[in-house]
């Protein structure tokens, strides 16, 4: 069974900013940083009460659960949908690239990819914000901090996965 092909990048883009406007429409722009930070404090509320009240950072972020809160159990709902719409699904755990360079050890795999993600949401709460927060929603807006931080998360990963994947060619755009 050969896997559906992906969405062509001229609607895909369509959707997105179809996505973009209704959630502007509905509630407020795309982001879920916060969310997490959030999280953090209601479970820190929950070991020690008044834990979060004592915090600065929580005491102007409130713990809440809403719509970005939403989001976020929406983002793996969706991957989920998506991969059995387009059964694109890899069983790989270590992809072929990630074994050419650093070998096999799938330890090393997924604490490299949890260290990252503590990486990123340490950087999306350093500049106030995350990439579906700034990219999505403040590039749409045309807001120059976006702007600014777009530039510096994408020349970012251009060259960091140059460095890491040296042996990866780029493909031109196809997948």
């Amino acid at each position: 069974m050969d896997p559906k092909p992906v969405l062509h990048w001229l609607p895909g883009g369509v959707l997105l900013g179809a996505v973009l406007l209704a959630s502007v429409w509905v509630a407020r722009p795309l982001g879920v940083s916060t969310q997490y930070v959030r999280a953090v404090g209601a479970i820190a509320e929950q070991a020690s009460p008044g834990a979060a009240e004592r915090n600065a950072y929580f005491a102007k972020e409130k713990i809440t659960f809403g719509y970005g809160e939403m989001v976020v159990i929406g983002i793996p709902i969706g991957a989920l949908l998506a991969t059995l719409a387009t059964r694109r699904r890899s069983r790989e755990a270590i992809p072929e690239p990630w074994r050419e360079s650093f070998g096999r050890s799938r330890a090393l795999r997924f604490t490299a990819a949890f260290a990252g993600g503590i990486l990123l949401l340490f950087g999306a709460r350093l500049a106030d914000g995350c990439t579906s927060g700034h990219v999505l929603s403040g590039v749409s807006q045309l807001a120059v901090s976006s702007l600014v931080f777009a530039a510096a998360a994408f020349g970012t990963a251009v060259l960091v996965a140059r460095r890491l994947y040296p042996a990866c060619e780029p493909t031109g755009g196809r997948p």
